[in-house]
């Protein structure tokens, strides 16, 4: 199962890179060493020329992998929701009770990240801060209608597909499973926003976990005594 693991690899769509950040060692570098500092220094201050002053590499040899910094932020982004899909098909193909393998589902998506060794060059406990913090930099753009339609999101859109038949699974009369999908997804980010920088705006704290708040969320709304 290690070497199972090990070989897994993350399809990203072609068309947000130039050239495939995992086919070099500069390219994993570029990758590896990207998460490092928008997380010290947030997207707003990083640049092309900081990380290649990083990474010992010419500004223009980051240019030969990504157009700009947004393209790069969209394949990071991509890349998170896509090692949060893998894990969650490996860590429910086995569950075959339809609400038992939602609990899971809704556990590994909300759940604090922790390392995966899987993938040397990309700290996904970092990843997930950046995700938090950044991610909707990534869509609320003027070009969001046009890079959905080129399938930049296409991972993200799929990860909530795949939880939103899980919900009608469960329960088939539930009327908005997509709007409760995205809501997990998005509201699992926010809450720990709320968490790290406006506390007494959220409920959840050390005992109280995000994956604790949408558990109860999510099967309260999908008891059919609730809306007959």
């Amino acid at each position: 199962m290690e070497r199972l693991m090990q070989s897994i690899r993350i399809e990203i769509n072609d068309k947000i890179y130039l050239k495939d950040p995992e086919s070099s060692d500069l390219g994993r570098r570029i990758i590896q060493q990207s998460i490092l500092m928008i997380d010290e220094m947030g997207f707003e201050s990083f640049t092309f020329r900081k990380l290649g002053e990083r990474i010992k590499s010419n500004e223009s040899s980051i240019y030969r992998y990504f157009e700009n910094k947004h393209k790069l932020l969209v394949y990071l982004t991509s890349w998170y929701w896509g090692w949060l899909e893998y894990k969650t098909v490996f860590a429910t193909s086995g569950i075959a009770d339809t609400a038992e393998k939602l609990q899971k589902t809704i556990e590994i998506l909300t759940q604090t990240i922790q390392q995966d060794v899987s993938f040397s060059h990309i700290n996904e406990v970092l990843l997930n801060k950046i995700v938090i913090n950044e991610y909707s930099k990534s869509y609320l753009t003027k070009e969001v209608d046009q890079e959905n339609k080129e399938g930049y999101f296409v991972i993200y859109k799929r990860l909530v597909n795949r939880l939103s038949e899980m919900i009608i699974e469960v329960d088939a009369k539930f009327p908005f499973p997509s709007s409760l999908a995205s809501t997990i997804l998005e509201g699992a980010l926010h809450q720990y926003f709320l968490k790290e920088h406006f506390p007494k705006l959220t409920d959840c704290n050390e005992t109280t976990t995000p994956t604790h708040y949408f558990t109860d969320l999510v099967f309260r709304a999908l008891n059919p005594n609730n809306y007959g």
